[in-house]
């Protein structure tokens, strides 16, 4: 015969399990919440980093990277100015990759000018190959071999960051030369509070660590990014006027990071040495 205190004792233990198998109930529940939310913002960074570091489409990057802004576009986000620029040359882009990076010859205490000649003007980059020989030198090997000629500048952000990305062949934010470089620079005093002034010239990479490839961005106006795109060049004044001029046009969408209004291809491109 069960007694009285057994039988609390019964009521009690078969209350226990019954409440520990609601919590087991309620933490699968949590899991499987938690599991679809991650998954979530997974793509959503992931589309981030791309967008930053490819261009809008690894911009790629997100950039990051990373890196776009998440403030309302500013006016000339949504300004509809006529095309500044030329029509481009004749000519047609060139499709080959290499399976590697380059080997590094050129000499570091040289000075390097890269020169865009683009539809809109000439753009000049006087580059650091002091302390990015890794990137000039693979600007230097795709320039030689007519990798930048008839791209289109794909990408202009006005909101944010404001920055002109080039380099890549498809004009869509996903190509490279097929093989990537290691980052560069980052420890420059340029950098190091947390801005990229305006004139820098960097690598954009598809928000993890020597994923540079040949895409490239020129900096308008100070932009508040951080020390991750391998600074390796500044332009010159009269390189600044021109960019200044495809920025004004403002970008396609309205949202503050898309194609320029500006046609901007870059008919030829050069690395000279002085």
């Amino acid at each position: 015969m069960v007694t009285k205190d057994q039988r609390r004792r019964q009521l009690a233990r078969e209350k226990f399990e019954r409440q520990q198998q609601r919590r087991v109930s309620e933490r699968s529940k949590y899991r499987r919440r938690n599991a679809v939310i991650a998954a979530v913002v997974a793509v959503v960074v992931a589309a981030g980093g791309a967008s930053w570091a490819l261009g809008l489409g690894s911009g790629s990057t997100k950039d990051d990277a990373a890196a776009s802004a998440s403030t309302s576009p500013s006016a000339s986000a949504t300004s509809k100015a006529p095309d500044p620029c030329a029509k481009a040359a004749a000519g047609s882009v060139a499709t080959k990759t290499w399976k590697k990076e380059p080997s590094v010859t050129i000499d570091k205490a040289a000075k390097y000018v890269f020169t865009m000649k683009t539809t809109c003007g000439d753009i000049a980059v006087n580059m650091d190959a002091a302390n990015a020989p890794h990137t000039v030198n693979s600007f230097k090997f795709l320039s030689d071999n007519g990798y930048f000629d008839h791209t289109k500048c794909h990408r202009l952000t006005t909101s944010g960051i404001y920055v002109l990305q080039c380099g890549d062949p498809t004009g869509q934010g996903s190509g490279g030369p097929g093989y990537t470089i290691p980052d560069e620079n980052l420890k420059a005093k340029s950098i190091s509070k947390g801005t990229y002034p305006a004139g820098t010239v960097a690598m954009a990479n598809t928000g993890s660590k020597h994923t540079g490839g040949s895409q490239f961005f020129l900096v308008y106006k100070d932009s508040t990014l951080p020390a991750s795109y391998t600074p390796f060049g500044t332009i010159s004044s009269s390189g600044m006027t021109v960019l200044n001029k495809i920025a004004a046009a403002g970008e396609a969408n309205g949202t503050g990071d898309g194609a320029p209004n500006a046609t901007v291809v870059i008919n030829k491109a050069t690395v000279t040495t002085s």
